[in-house]
């Protein structure tokens, strides 16, 4: 599925890509990240968990109003899991991203 919120779905896409430029220019300048709960820094998390890590989101649904996705994730670092992103969308850039596991939220 395509994300129904267009600059969540171009992150995605970029993302998917390997296009850091374009997933870096999509954030706000002050965006931040948690993952699982625990504040991350988003350059070196995104760096190490998407970009090198190979990973590819396959959003399989999303919730309230486009800002959550459940996505499949394969990765070569972690493999292949089910989680959650939350986005905050500020006109269009994204200022916040929470991520974690799917079950977390009770998502599977």
């Amino acid at each position: 599925m395509t994300p129904s919120n267009p600059v969540v779905a171009a992150l995605v896409d970029a993302v998917n890509s390997g296009d850091r430029t374009a997933f870096f220019d999509l954030l706000t300048g002050d965006a931040t990240l948690t993952d699982d709960g625990v504040e991350r820094d988003l350059s070196e998390w995104s760096e190490a968990n998407l970009f090198e890590a190979n990973a590819r989101l396959i959003p399989t649904r999303e919730a309230m109003g486009g800002s959550r996705l459940i996505v499949e994730i394969n990765d070569d670092k972690w493999g292949e899991m089910t989680t959650y992103w939350d986005f905050t969308v500020d006109g269009d850039k994204i200022g916040r991203i929470d991520t974690g596991q799917a079950a977390a939220i009770g998502e599977s």
